[in-house]
Formats: structure tokens, C-alpha cells, sequence
């Protein structure tokens, strides 16, 4: 099901005109050197294609003929390759395997276009090529050190010399000629056709090897069956094999506004039709752009007004959407999760996500959360290395399902409360806490228990909550009292009060008698004892323990409450009902 949805996905780029996507045979690849000849096979120049790209430098990307699956042996790529092949360079220590590396891309040069007069004038400059003058271009110190990809153009033309017409005429001829004994029906298709054997490697995954790695991939006899060897054992033809990976390595580019990080999963989504929803998908749970912060508050704004239409902005809401995460294992590529569903379903549970992240909040906080800063906030020390590598996807397959959280968001997150001595529940974490327990008791409903609202709830039944707003009280009438305090309770004793109530709050009580007696404004005074009083009905004794809910309960109260003294009115009065 994955690499038939990737197949239609190249099938229906390739059908577009305005597509880049590489047709078969060929693929994008950055080319930073390319070498320009005349036709006596003179070297006119090495020219560099890089451009400048924030601090670094981008390579332009060319379409070249596809790259040969490279292993400890030595195999050529057709009119491209790294210096090591083109010049023979040596940086490695091994001039001999330097030396073949040369010879076996002239050889392939010879062999496959030897009969093409252009092709002829880059074999007679390679073989005759000097170091002299190849020390004469500045960039030549550069190219031995970093072995970057090369191509040739002629000085004549602006395309490279593999986008000549008589090449591409030639490459396609080799291609329909190559006779293959690996013949057989295609897992994919169901067709008769020629099997790849070893598949065209997936580049873009976050960890995995830099030469990338692949989803099919047989390399030890433990995964063989039947006497069969690599792709034979899950037979794919080449024509699959090449649209299912060309759309993967085309999702998983650097300029691929499809794909996204999640934890340790890079995900890549795609619609069957070209829509709005799959080019919006991206902002629904990645950072803001910092050049445009308001980009992603405006398609979570049409997510909701979809509700109106039952559709995505101009979308056919029955049109199917897959989303795709992947992480690296070893040499291959793992699965991490995949879904596939239609664009009214996804539309509906992500806009259901966003609702239960809503959350009162100061005014500059962001008006919604992506996925990273969520979890960055809930991990140790609040940096994403500290991100539980199992907790992102199982996250992300929580919000695309419609299910309830993993409950190790909620211990996370309390567990970074308790450690955060400084922030202890910051907007992000309060949100979560909110989000996890409202859906939680959607799908498993307790009459006892009561929904939690965005804002400060005074009728709220839950003990938890209710000393959350006790505890953020005292607090407050410490902070009045002690003005420019460097420690309040919150430092030496939420942690206790939120799991074990009994064994603080009697103390915590008796001291807030001390700080309203240091407070000159008696207005105030009364406020806070009203307030307190308020609070204290709704409970009848403090508990020996809290269980995780009511601690999340507790964490929510505490900042429902303080959020509420700090209103533009600054009056910590209510109305009692």
C-alpha cells in the first residue's frame, strides 16, 4: 500500500507539466563544479554553481542520468560523478583505487556514448588533462579536499552535456536494449517486468547514513528465502522501483515544502490530487517561519471555517491523503507510522487537536503550538535531544486517529513541572495537561468528572483543580506581602502539594496568617480571604495523595488561578455564585 501510493504520487507529478519531478532514468542532483570545454576539448573554466543560502553555499541542482547504486566496489555514474571518479583525485590514501575509479568512468563514457562527438571531446580532455592546469582554477584546492559532484557543459551551450540531445536519445536507447534475466510479476503492479535487484537508495531521513538507506533492502541470509538474493525476494520492477523512490527522495528534499520533523520520524505527506490541504499540511504542526509568523495562524483559520463546508478552503473533502513518518534503523528505513484516510477526516480530527490545546494564555504566547514545542517543553532541561524518541510519534498518530493521548504525555509533562522549579507550569504544559485529559475522558466518559474549560472555572468539582487554585493563591498573597520575594512556595513546594496535599497545605495556611498581617491595603486582605474562603468550600479535607489526573488537575488550577490575578482589571475579587 505505501509504494503503490508513492507510484501514484510520481505518476501524477510526472503527468504535470509545471512538475520538476526527474523522469524515469534520471534524477535532481546538486552539482557545485562543472567543468566547461570547447570543442577541441580545452578547459575553459571549473565554474562554481553555489549560491549564497543564509551562512552557507547551495549547489544549483542539475537533472542528471541516474546514479548507480554504489557499494565497496568501484561503479561509475554516466556524465556526473565526485572527483574521485572524474579526475582520479586521491584523498583517501589509496592512489591505485583512485586511478580504476578514473578509468572505469571514462570506460563507461566509451562504452555506453563513445559513438557521440561530444561525449568523445570529454574523453580525450580527461585522458589528456594535466595537473598543471588543473591547479591553474582557484577552486581546484577545494575540489580535492571536498570530492564534490562534477558535470561538463560546453562553452557553447547552457545545458550540461547530459541534456544534449543525441545523449538523451542514446540513454534511452541503452535503456529499452538492456537485456535483464531477472524477469518476473512485479509486487506492485501485478505486470510481468524486469525486477530491481538492488533498489535506488532513500536520502533525507533524519539519522539515517548520509548515502542514504532503503525500505527494501535484503543483505543478510536471515531475510532470504527460497535461494533468491536482495530485491529478488520482494520482486519490484524497475519501473515501480524508480517511480516509488523518486517520489520518496522528491518528498524528502531539502526544498520539499512536504515534509516535516516529528521527534526522530521525518514525515512526508501527499494528497492523491494536487490540493490546498496538502501544501497547508506542514503548518498545522511545525514552527512558525520567522519571516512570516502568521502564516500558520491563517490555514489554522481556515481549518476551522472548513467546519462551515465540510471542506478544506476549495478541497474535495472526499479526495485521500497519506502521511508517511520514517526513522532510520541501522541501514534501512523503519516505518514509523502511516496513514491514509481522506481530507474531511484529517481536517476534522486536526481541527478537534487544536481545540484541545486551547487555553487562556498572556498575550505573547503563541496563538497555537507546533508539535516541537510541545514536546520541547516537556522534555529534560527543555532541549528537543531530551524528546523521548517513541513519545513524537506516538503523538502525532494520537492527533491523525482521533485517539486519546499517550499517557506518557501526561507523565512527562508532570515530571518537568515537578523538576522546573523556575517556570513550573508554563502555558504549553497547562495546554497539554488540558488537551490530554479532555480527550481522555471523551473517549472513556465518568459522570463524576468535568470537562476542563479554557479559563479559570470556579465550579470546578475536582479536588486536584481546587487546591491547584489554593496553592496559586497563597502564593499571590506571599508575592504581596514580600514584594521582590526571590522564592516563593512555589520553588521549595509545589511538588510535595501536588502529589502529597496533607503534608503541606496545613503549614502553607498557617503561614499565609503571617503575609496578610504584613499587607497595609486591608481592601486587598479582604479579597484573598474571601477568595480563600470561596476555595476552601469546596473542599472537605486535604488529601493523603493524588493520583497522575488529579495532579494534571492540580497543575491546571494552580494556572487557571493565577492567570486570573493577572487580568487588565488586577482585581483578584469574584463572584461568588
Amino acid at each position: 500500500m505505501i509504494l503503490q501510493a508513492l507510484k501514484e504520487y510520481y505518476d501524477r507529478k510526472a503527468a504535470d507539466p509545471d512538475s520538476d519531478i526527474a523522469p524515469e532514468g534520471w534524477e535532481r542532483k546538486e552539482i557545485p563544479f562543472i567543468i566547461v570545454l570547447d570543442h577541441d576539448g580545452n578547459l575553459i573554466q571549473i565554474e562554481d554553481t553555489r549560491e549564497s543560502e543564509g551562512k552557507k553555499k547551495r549547489a544549483k541542482t542539475f537533472l542528471v542520468p541516474q546514479a548507480v547504486k554504489k557499494t565497496s566496489g568501484i561503479a561509475a555514474n554516466l556524465l556526473w560523478d565526485v572527483a574521485g571518479y572524474v579526475f582520479g583525485v586521491d584523498n583517501k590514501g589509496n592512489r591505485e583505487r583512485a586511478l580504476n575509479q578514473k578509468k572505469a568512468f571514462i570506460n563507461r563514457l566509451t562504452n555506453e556514448l563513445g559513438d557521440i562527438k561530444v561525449v568523445q571531446t570529454i574523453v580525450n580532455f580527461l585522458n589528456n588533462v594535466t595537473e598543471d592546469r588543473l591547479l591553474k582554477e582557484s577552486c581546484w584546492e577545494e575540489i580535492v579536499e571536498t570530492n564534490p559532484n562534477l558535470s561538463f557543459r560546453m562553452n557553447t551551450d547552457s545545458h550540461l552535456v547530459c541534456q544534449d540531445p543525441d545523449v538523451i536519445s542514446k540513454i534511452s536507447l541503452n535503456a529499452k536494449n538492456t537485456v535483464d534475466d531477472n524477469v518476473g510479476v512485479c509486487l506492485m503492479t501485478g505486470k510481468n517486468a524486469k525486477i530491481k535487484v538492488l533498489h535506488t537508495s532513500i536520502k533525507g531521513v533524519y539519522g539515517a547514513q548520509s548515502a542514504g538507506a532503503n525500505i527494501v533492502s535484503f543483505n543478510l541470509d536471515a531475510f532470504k528465502s527460497y535461494g533468491k538474493v536482495q530485491g529478488l525476494n520482494a520482486p519490484v520492477g524497475t519501473e515501480a522501483e524508480f517511480s516509488y523512490t523518486t517520489a520518496l527522495n522528491t518528498l524528502l528534499g531539502k526544498d520539499s515544502k512536504q515534509r516535516l520533523s516529528i521527534g526522530d520520524a521525518s514525515t512526508v505527506f501527499w494528497s492523491e490530487k494536487q490540493t490546498s490541504f496538502e501544501s497547508d499540511f506542514s503548518f498545522f504542526f511545525k514552527e512558525p517561519d520567522k519571516d512570516n509568523p502568521d502564516a500558520g495562524t491563517e490555514r489554522v483559520k481556515a481549518l476551522f471555517e472548513s467546519v462551515n463546508s465540510g471542506a478544506y478552503r476549495d478541497d474535495d473533502s472526499n479526495t485521500r491523503f497519506y502521511i508517511l513518518g520514517l526513522s532510520p534503523n541501522a541501514a534501512r528505513i523503519a516505518i514509523r507510522f502511516w496513514h491514509f484516510g481522506t481530507i474531511s477526516e484529517y481536517a476534522t480530527r486536526i481541527r478537534q487537536y487544536f481545540e484541545d490545546f486551547s487555553i487562556i494564555k498572556p498575550p505573547k504566547e503563541p496563538k497555537y503550538y507546533s508539535i516541537w514545542r510541545i514536546l520541547v517543553n516537556i522534555a529534560t532541561q527543555d532541549k528537543s535531544e531530551n524528546i523521548p524518541p517513541n513519545l513524537a510519534g506516538e503523538f502525532m498518530r494520537s492527533i491523525l486517529d482521533g485517539a486519546p493521548y499517550p499517557a506518557t504525555l501526561l507523565q512527562a509533562a508532570l515530571r518537568r513541572i515537578r523538576s522546573d522549579t523556575v517556570n513550573r507550569v508554563k502555558p504549553v504544559r497547562a495546554a497539554l495537561i488540558k488537551a490530554y485529559l479532555n480527550r481522555y475522558y471523551r473517549f472513556y466518559p465518568n459522570q463524576n468528572i468535568k470537562e476542563v474549560k479554557m479559563e479559570l472555572d470556579v465550579s470546578q468539582p475536582s479536588i486536584g483543580y481546587q487546591l491547584g487554585r489554593l496553592f496559586a493563591t497563597l502564593e499571590k498573597i506571599q508575592e504581596e506581602a514580600n514584594p521582590g520575594i526571590n522564592a516563593t512556595i512555589r520553588e521549595r513546594f509545589y511538588g510535595t502539594a501536588c502529589t502529597t496535599p496533607v503534608t503541606v497545605f496545613t503549614n502553607l495556611l498557617r503561614l499565609k496568617n503571617h503575609h496578610l498581617a504584613k499587607m497595609d491595603n486591608r481592601g486587598r486582605v479582604v479579597n484573598f480571604e474571601r477568595l480563600l474562603g470561596e476555595i476552601m468550600g469546596n473542599l472537605n479535607d486535604f488529601p493523603a495523595h493524588l493520583d497522575l489526573h488529579e495532579q494534571g488537575r492540580f497543575a491546571i488550577g494552580y494556572y487557571h488561578q493565577r492567570q486570573a490575578f493577572f487580568t487588565k482589571s488586577e482585581n483578584i475579587a469574584i463572584e461568588l455564585k
